[in-house]
């Protein structure tokens, strides 16, 4: 078997901000980054990297203080860290993409004929990507919960608005994600539904098409003292187009963040209250 040594990475894979809040930001498709000897067996469509979850980073900077971050900054044309790290599906039956995907969210190829992963590469950007992303995020959220006795992790997606692909018509603006209930307190899901349900401007649902990734059903563990909730944004929130080059939009952002803000705020304050407090 390959070693993770392998690929030489000229960033690191994970870049962490640790803070002092109960909030752990999970960022797992925000980074751009792949290494050449990736990049050279995509094709055309696949350079694009146009799954990325544009600008997510730039939308969440600065709304809370003191917040962790766990930043992935490999693309996940590497591997997919919000994938489980075994392959399983986490919509069976439903149109999605793989740990490592061959495919776009168009069901398009992204690699060059012949260039797709083996086993042996896939087992290698997982060690190379996957685990320290994962490595980091596990030591965040273990961290926080000893200082606050609960920890909280809000993994931050966004996605085109319409993939025929995946979904039918097109995508709500807030999509939150709970695997129906069981990865965070009741009172997580509901203060992030009455917020979002609650904005004019956007419509929202919860568990529909999106029910959390594996980063969330992993991690979601209320009787351990870790709660996780998913969002996931359509793309239409905050980029001026949702092609090539994907902008950020500042002005479509100024709308949004606030509301983005008054989430992180309140899901603070549900552990500093104690409204929220350790189990067992």
């Amino acid at each position: 078997m390959p070693s993770a040594s392998a690929f030489e990475t000229p960033v690191s894979p994970v870049t962490i901000t640790s803070g002092t809040s109960p909030i752990v930001l999970g960022m797992p498709h925000t980074g751009t980054w792949l290494p050449e000897k990736i990049l050279d067996k995509l094709n055309a469509n696949g350079k694009k990297l146009a799954d990325t979850d544009w600008h997510i980073d730039l939308l969440y900077a600065d709304l809370l203080p003191d917040v962790t971050i766990v930043k992935a900054n490999f693309h996940r044309y590497a591997i997919d860290a919000n994938r489980d790290p075994a392959g399983i599906s986490l919509y069976p039956g439903q149109n999605t993409t793989g740990l490592c995907p061959v495919t776009d969210f168009d069901n398009q190829p992204i690699y060059k004929d012949g260039c797709e992963p083996d086993e042996a590469e896939i087992e290698k950007r997982r060690q190379s990507f996957h685990a320290p992303y994962h490595t980091a995020l596990q030591n965040e959220l273990e961290r926080v919960r000893n200082l606050h006795g609960v920890a909280i992790l809000y993994d931050c997606h966004s996605i085109r608005s319409t993939i025929p692909f995946l979904f039918d018509g097109l995508l709500p603006e807030f999509n939150i994600g709970t695997n129906n209930g069981e990865t965070c307190d009741g009172m997580v899901e509901e203060s992030v539904w009455n917020i979002c349900n609650s904005a004019p401007e956007y419509s929202a649902v919860l568990n529909a098409r999106f029910k959390g990734g594996w980063t969330t059903r992993h991690y979601g563990q209320p009787h351990k003292n870790i709660h996780a909730i998913q969002m996931e944004l359509a793309q239409r929130t905050h980029l001026k187009d949702e092609n090539i080059p994907f902008d950020y939009d500042a002005e479509k952002a100024a709308v949004l963040r606030p509301y983005l803000k008054n989430i992180l705020v309140k899901l603070t304050e549900l552990v500093e209250t104690k409204q929220l407090t350790a189990r067992g």
